[in-house]
């Protein structure tokens, strides 16, 4: 079974995640969503809170096959200032693994120094924080195991192409037909 687990902040950007939760699901991927605060509950950037399954400490990494970054603020800066995420995003991506960042979330990645020479997707006001990289504007890039795009808008996008790389193009194609995405 193919398993993804998506990091929650408090101020998280709510469809970013719930997008890529809700259409993984639908393409029976494992999803684990995971907090990285001391708490299960998360809160949004528009209020809406979230009930995880894990807390970052209990998350078993290992056995996932990719990892999603949501974007907002100040859900993408809390990304950025925790140790273990910065951790995990590297082991993931040098290892070969499928690293999901939406919106702002891919400057988590360009810190890391893992976007030097890749074609990368974000928010159009943090394209400048991202250095060595070659920016895109289209709602979603695939540079080898790296799956970015641009914000709240390309989320289905997003997850679609998630399902993609993760299950194939068809399933992709399923999903994206059993919700009337055209």
């Amino acid at each position: 079974m193919i398993k993804v687990n998506v990091l929650l902040a408090d101020g998280f950007e709510e469809i970013e995640a719930l997008a890529v939760v809700d259409l993984l699901r639908r393409a029976q991927i494992y999803v684990g969503t995971v907090s990285i605060g001391e708490e299960y509950q998360v809160h949004g950037a528009h209020g809406i809170n979230v009930q995880t399954e894990d807390l970052f400490e209990e998350a078993d990494f290992s056995e996932a096959d990719a990892i999603v970054l949501p974007g907002g603020m100040p859900g993408t800066t809390n990304l950025k200032e925790h140790e273990g995420v910065r951790k995990v995003v590297t082991d993931f991506a040098e290892n070969g693994k499928v690293v999901g960042a939406i919106c702002a979330a891919p400057t988590v990645l360009g810190e890391l120094g893992l976007l030097k020479g890749k074609r990368v997707a974000c928010y159009p006001s943090v394209e400048n924080e991202i250095q060595g990289a070659v920016i895109v504007r289209v709602p979603v890039v695939v540079d080898g195991n790296l799956v970015t795009s641009r914000g709240a808008g390309t989320a289905i996008d997003f997850a679609l192409e998630l399902i993609a790389v993760l299950a194939g193009r068809e399933k992709a194609v399923s999903i994206a037909e059993s919700i009337i995405y055209e």
